[in-house]
This record gives C-alpha cells, sequence and structure tokens, in this order.
C-alpha cells in the first residue's frame, strides 16, 4: 500500500468528528469544489439526463427505472443520457455505452463534474458531492431508496459515527438542491420532510407521492418470471426461497471503518432444522464491505449480495427474513410473508438508530432467537400471511404502498419533465 493509501486510511479511521476527519474532509471539499468550479459556466442542455445510483456502485434502483422508461419513450427521442460509476464496477457497465444516446462517465472524474454542471436533470438515489451548485435552469430529483423503519439523517438522536451538527451539514448540503423528492406515501412524505429538514430549508413542497419507480417491476411480477430468475440462479423449481436481507450496524466496523456484518445465525442448526427443501438467499447491506464464505452450505445458502437487481430476488422468494432494513416495505408489494429477526433489538432501537414506526405496525411476526426463528418459517405452511397478520398486512399495504400500481415511473415523468 502506497503511503498516501496508508494516510488516507488512517485518517479515515479517526472518524468524520475528529480533527483529522474534519480536515481531511474539508480539503476533499474544497479540491472538488475548484474541479466543478472549472466548468460551471458551461451552458446547460436541458435535454441531457445524468443518472446515478448508490453514488455510482450499481445500475440499478428507480434512477434505472426511469432512465429505461425515458430511453423507450418516443417523446425522449433527441435526449441524451450519461450514467455515473465508480472505477471499481465501470467494466461491468460498458454495454449500456452501446446505445447510441448513452455514455458512461467515471464517478468524481473532470467528466463527471462537467457533466452535472451542463446536464438539465441530475436523477440519483443516493447523495451528490456538496461541492456541485445547481443553477435555476437543472432540475435534481432525489429518488432516495427505501422507506424507512430506522431512523434518518436529522432524525438520529444517537452519535454513534458522527455529531448531530455534521450529520446536519452533510444533509443540508444535499438538500438544498433538490427540486422533486420522489414519495410512496403519506407517511413518507412526513418521515423524509423530518429527516432531510426539508422545513427548515423552505423545501418541503417538492415531495412528490408517485409511489417508486423502482417497484414498478414489483407490481407486474409473474410466475413466469420468478421461474425465469430462479433457474437463473440455479434454484430448482421445488425448493421453497427464502431472502434474508439483514441491514447494516453503525457500532459493527473494522480497522479501517468500514462496515461489517456479524452474522447471528447458526447456519448449521437452521439446515438440520428447515431440511433439504428449503433454499436461502443471502443479501448484504451494500455498505458492508467484507465477502461472506458459504463453500459449506452448497445448495442450502446463495450469496446474492453482489447481485445488480434486489427486485429479481424479491420476485425469486417465498418469504423475506429482515430485521431493521427497508426492504420490507417494497417487498409488501408481492403479498408474501415477512418475519423480523431483531436479535439485537433493544441495542438497535434505543442506542443506535430508533424507530419511525412501533412494532405493532409491522406486517408479520417478530422474533429475538433463532429457534422461535426456525418455528415461525416452518409454520408458513401455506407460504402467505397467517390469519393474525393478513388484516394488519392488507392494512400496512394501504398505508404504506398506496400508489404502487405499476404505473409509477409514468408519473414521475409526467411531473418532473411535463410538469403536470
Amino acid at each position: 500500500m502506497s503511503l498516501k493509501k496508508s494516510v488516507k486510511k488512517f485518517i479515515k479511521s479517526q472518524g468524520n468528528d475528529s480533527v483529522l476527519g474534519k480536515a481531511y474532509l474539508s480539503a476533499v471539499g474544497k479540491k472538488r469544489q475548484k474541479r466543478y468550479e472549472k466548468y460551471a459556466e458551461l451552458p446547460v442542455d436541458e435535454k441531457l439526463v445524468v443518472f446515478e445510483a448508490f453514488m455510482g456502485r450499481k445500475y440499478t434502483d428507480s434512477p434505472r427505472a426511469i432512465y429505461e422508461k425515458m430511453l423507450a419513450d418516443d417523446r425522449y427521442a433527441d435526449y441524451h443520457f450519461i450514467w455515473c460509476f465508480r472505477d471499481s464496477v465501470m467494466a461491468e457497465h460498458l454495454q449500456l455505452a452501446d446505445e447510441p444516446r448513452t455514455d458512461l462517465v467515471r464517478w468524481g472524474s473532470e467528466d463527471y463534474y462537467a457533466t452535472y454542471a451542463k446536464a438539465g436533470y441530475w436523477i440519483t438515489n443516493t447523495r451528490i458531492p456538496g461541492a456541485i451548485d445547481i443553477r435555476p435552469e437543472q432540475t435534481y430529483v432525489q429518488c432516495w431508496h427505501g422507506t424507512p423503519l430506522k431512523r434518518l439523517g436529522c432524525d438520529i438522536e444517537t452519535e454513534v459515527t458522527e455529531s448531530k451538527e455534521t450529520t446536519r451539514k452533510v444533509i443540508h448540503g444535499d438538500a438544498r438542491r433538490y427540486s422533486y423528492f420522489i414519495s410512496t406515501s403519506p407517511f413518507y412524505t412526513d418521515v423524509m420532510t423530518s429527516a432531510f429538514d426539508l422545513k427548515a430549508l423552505g423545501k418541503e413542497d417538492v415531495m412528490i407521492e408517485t409511489g417508486y419507480p423502482r417497484n414498478d417491476a414489483l407490481a407486474g411480477a409473474t410466475a413466469q418470471k420468478q421461474s425465469e430468475i430462479r433457474a437463473a440462479l440455479g434454484i430448482p423449481e421445488d425448493k421453497k426461497v427464502l431472502l434474508y436481507a439483514p441491514t447494516y450496524r453503525e457500532n459493527e466496523r473494522d480497522r479501517d471503518s468500514k462496515y461489517t456484518f456479524r452474522n447471528a445465525l447458526d447456519y448449521d442448526k437452521l439446515q438440520k432444522a428447515m431440511g433439504a427443501e428449503y433454499v436461502i438467499l443471502f443479501r448484504a447491506h451494500y455498505f458492508i464491505a467484507q465477502e461472506f464464505d458459504f463453500d459449506q452450505y452448497d445448495g442450502f445458502i446463495i450469496d446474492v449480495s453482489s447481485y445488480p437487481e434486489i427486485n429479481d430476488l424479491y420476485i425469486a422468494s417465498d418469504l423475506l427474513i429482515t430485521d431493521y432494513s427497508s426492504v420490507f416495505f417494497d417487498f409488501a408489494i408481492l403479498n408474501r410473508p415477512v418475519i423480523f429477526y431483531m436479535y439485537d433489538l433493544e441495542l438497535y432501537r434505543d442506542e443506535l438508530r430508533g424507530f419511525y414506526l412501533g412494532l405493532e405496525d409491522l406486517p408479520g411476526p417478530i422474533t429475538t432467537e433463532q429457534e422461535e426463528l426456525e418455528t415461525k418459517i416452518l409454520t408458513c405452511s401455506r407460504w402467505s400471511n397467517t390469519p393474525e397478520y393478513e388484516k394488519a398486512f392488507e392494512d400496512f399495504r394501504q398505508r404504506f404502498t398506496p400508489y404502487e400500481d405499476g404505473h409509477a415511473t409514468e408519473r414521475v415523468l409526467e411531473t418532473v419533465m411535463n410538469g403536470e
């Protein structure tokens, strides 16, 4: 490792609120600002649209759904599109550039800053560097990437990784530029308005309740699509498929300050209890840097953490097991059961993040012990919601996914591009 990388690694290990961390972030911000300012006077092209997902890490989510819809719509035949990817994944997405109206740029490069300076529309599901200023003739569409159970942004009361002041500064830096913020429900609108401090910024009117574009694929999912995805994953049709998708913990990091995950399941016991008719798809949060070795569970556990499209995994699965991740809001669209395995409930709720919902609002059983989890899985004999949760599940869908009818992308484009 070079001296430069070693120093950078050490500074990051000290945390954003350390003296070194603040100095480093300040220096990075100034460097980015200088790079952007070189292009800040470029004329804005109202028919140029720039996309990125998870800060250049993937081709997925609502930005992908919007891009593909625009690409197929004759109304946007004279538009040009640019996708931004990090070096580590650029090679995976080179095929996008085969489309004559689509180009790729490297996230954080000179072309990246030039693109944002001249693009009429910015579409992302996370944050864009704060050094990039927005001009009146540009439109920033914030898609975000999930309906939250755990508290976000300015609503987080604890200071596990950084101070409230630092969090608020980062959130404000992004939110001050929003033109539209896509919402899935009135609940989502209220929560995100608070989490992103939109009222304080005079931005509460940016929320548009359309549903998530990415969820159009779930609303239109078919049995044939499920079979195709399972075949691609190598799953026999006679298997029952469980998707295990836990989130990350702020207090679980390695020496490089990268998120890790402590597997809280005994897979030997789980395999013994469940037998040969089950397959588990394990999906780690994209923040988690470590790799998982499930070779000894060949045929029982498939690591799908790097699988490009999580919607495919939802469609392939009969049941979802999660903890505090937002994945269950989307999975509910499929009307399939959810089990919440919250083995560290008190710690996560009371010390790490806190929740926007009461546990009684969740559309499925909660367990903190593996033995009980195994029982809950095995008693989902109908592979639909058990009678005690059927009404709660329907109420949940009406409250949190009222617009997920397969036409969310159309509504977004009508609002953003056509002003309706």
